[in-house]
């Protein structure tokens, strides 16, 4: 979040120093802010998340797969990571740091990109609800200048989250389910090659499993996370 608005105060100031009007400079400074949180973020959690995928499948894997998957200090393959602890090792030890990092640069690809339509949509979303409802919003377009009631403001920007949500759902879909292919997979195949035997098994369609409940959830989650990002927000505004 200090990352997305450090970013977005910047850019929000250059468009308009550029002549932008003001709904596309809040738009574009909130599509540049969401990209530099999601890069920041990814460089934490990305070694998180191959890890957990990691430890998810070696379960459900067949014998072969799941001792591609670990190895122990005498350098056989074993056949279950026992924990996180040792996952990390393990990998650490046969892929190097890099293993570490593998699906990064689709994560970024995946993430960046949905956390600018994201932070974009929500932008515009609340300018439109906004204005539909006869407010007028500042020059960063975040708040109206005649202040409404809390709980409508809480619903405008719940409302906005779940819009950003969903649209953000259409765009990582088909690229997550790839990124969490190539993370789990131990064939070394390239992103390519990933994508040709995803379709190959299940045809394009397949690339947008588990749409609806993603819908839902990054839907839900979106509502969540940004009715309390923008009461500590404000919160934070009055203090200071």
């Amino acid at each position: 979040m200090s990352a997305l608005e450090v970013t977005k105060s910047t850019a929000g100031g250059v468009m308009r120093t550029l002549g932008f009007s003001p709904s596309a400079s809040a738009a574009a400074a909130s599509a540049v802010g969401g990209i530099a949180a999601s890069v920041a973020a990814q460089l934490v959690w990305t070694p998180v998340d191959v890890i957990s995928q990691r430890l998810m499948v070696q379960g459900s894997v067949s014998e072969r797969q799941a001792s591609a998957y670990a190895c122990s200090k005498h350098g056989h393959m074993s056949p279950t990571y026992k924990g996180g602890l040792d996952a990390f090792r393990c990998i650490v030890r046969t892929d190097g740091w890099r293993g570490l990092y593998r699906g990064f640069g689709l994560s970024i690809v995946t993430y960046a990109p949905s956390s600018a339509l994201w932070w974009a949509s929500y932008s515009l979303t609340q300018r439109i609800v906004w204005g539909s409802l006869g407010y007028r919003q500042d020059v960063a377009g975040e708040c109206p200048l005649s202040m409404p009631s809390s709980s409508l403001v809480v619903g405008v920007q719940g409302l906005s989250a779940a819009c950003a949500g969903g649209a953000a759902a259409l765009v990582t879909t088909p690229l997550d389910t790839i990124k969490t292919r190539l993370q789990v997979e131990n064939d070394q195949l390239t992103t390519r090659e990933t994508v040709l035997r995803l379709v190959k098994e299940g045809g394009w369609r397949a690339c947008y499993r588990g749409l609806g409940p993603r819908w839902a959830m990054m839907a839900m989650s979106a509502v969540t996370m940004i009715t309390t990002y923008e009461f500590l927000k404000r919160s934070s505004k009055k203090s200071f």
